[in-house]
């Protein structure tokens, strides 16, 4: 079985103009021909970062942008001009995408912000974020759900040669959420602790319609901590992990995950420059890394659904590492496949 590489989503570039993106694109596209990410730009401003891009997908809330950040403002169906540029931004990604995707044969996976991690991301119309309203949330969550079914639909009639698409929900602030560590709006006090049936129960509402419109859900997080478990368990088919931040049950539940036939991606490359010299991060030296990994599990390269990609996003690196990102993703995942 080949060892698939991919990357997490967010690549850097600042120009709103459009060729910046066009570029990703074609870097993406070129360097990923298995599992390619729909890229995402958020140096270009709060419509095209995780929250806003996630919002463009959102159906039945409207939102706007504060300074604080983004918003709800109820579900006028009329949405406003912040509302509206996240989704005509979104809009001229996927033409993008779609014109430069012609004939790309592997997978496609698209990046959104989880349930919990939007919550804690998006204010209510009053203040202070959704993540400390019962209903609030469930209500985001479902809208989600449902612009999330529409999305999905939206991409695969753009790239109807694509193998098969993913839906990758970024959670990096559930293991806050979970912990009671996610600040209130004063920044004196911190939300209440949410439980693991109820983030449980959210996560499922929105997995489900991933399911639903017959792509395969992933789940991403950076943050230690993370429960690998209760993603599975809320239906992940898929795990993206920062190989540096994980805790020692984490392995357990990444080697089950790969014995069920489920997908885990080790984020092994490093996401920012290097201190030292570019050829100083080797595929070969990450190889081993990767199958020091799998040694320590009892597992092999071939077990499982591998897959090896930057730790996490791409933002934060200039254009040279990016793209040398990917391309040692690429030879790390070409020398475990023939290791295997």
């Amino acid at each position: 079985m080949s060892v698939l590489a991919t990357a997490i989503g967010s690549m850097p570039g600042e120009d709103s103009g459009g060729a910046a993106y066009r570029e990703a694109v074609k870097v993406v596209l070129d360097s990923l021909p298995d599992l390619a990410c729909v890229p995402e730009l958020p140096g270009r401003g709060p419509a095209a970062t995780m929250t806003g891009r996630t919002l463009a997908v959102v159906e039945g809330l409207d939102v706007d942008l504060q300074p604080a950040g983004w918003r709800l403002t109820g579900s006028s169906g009329s949405p406003g001009l912040d509302h509206r540029r996240t989704r005509s931004l979104l809009a001229q990604d996927l033409d993008a995408v779609e014109e430069l995707g012609q004939g790309y044969a592997g997978t496609v996976k698209l990046q959104l912000a989880g349930p919990w991690t939007l919550a804690a991301t998006v204010e209510r119309p009053r203040g202070d974020v959704v993540l400390g309203d019962h209903g609030a949330r469930r209500d985001l969550a479902a809208a989600l759900a449902e612009g999330l079914g529409a999305h999905v639909r939206d991409v695969r009639r753009r790239m109807p040669s694509a193998a098969a698409l993913v839906v990758q929900l970024d959670e990096p602030a559930l293991a806050s959420v979970l912990a009671g560590a996610v600040p209130t709006a004063s920044g004196f006090g911190r939300h209440r602790t949410v439980h693991p049936p109820e983030a449980s129960a959210l996560l499922e509402t929105v997995i489900g319609a991933v399911v639903a419109e017959g792509a395969e859900p992933w789940v991403h997080s950076c943050a230690a901590g993370t429960p690998l478990a209760l993603l599975r368990g809320a239906g992940a088919r898929g795990l993206l992990v920062d190989a540096d931040r994980l805790g020692a049950a984490d392995h357990d539940v990444l080697a089950e995950a790969l014995e069920a036939g489920d997908a885990v991606v080790l984020g092994v490359v490093p996401s920012t420059d290097p201190d030292g010299p570019s050829g100083s991060v080797t595929d070969t030296a990450l190889t081993q890394r990767v199958v020091r990994w799998l040694d320590m599990l009892g597992l092999d390269p071939a077990s499982g659904r591998l897959g090896v990609s930057p730790a996490c996003g791409l933002a934060g690196a200039s254009y040279d590492w990016s793209r040398r990102a990917l391309a040692l993703s690429r030879a790390v995942a070409d020398n475990l496949t023939n290791l295997g």
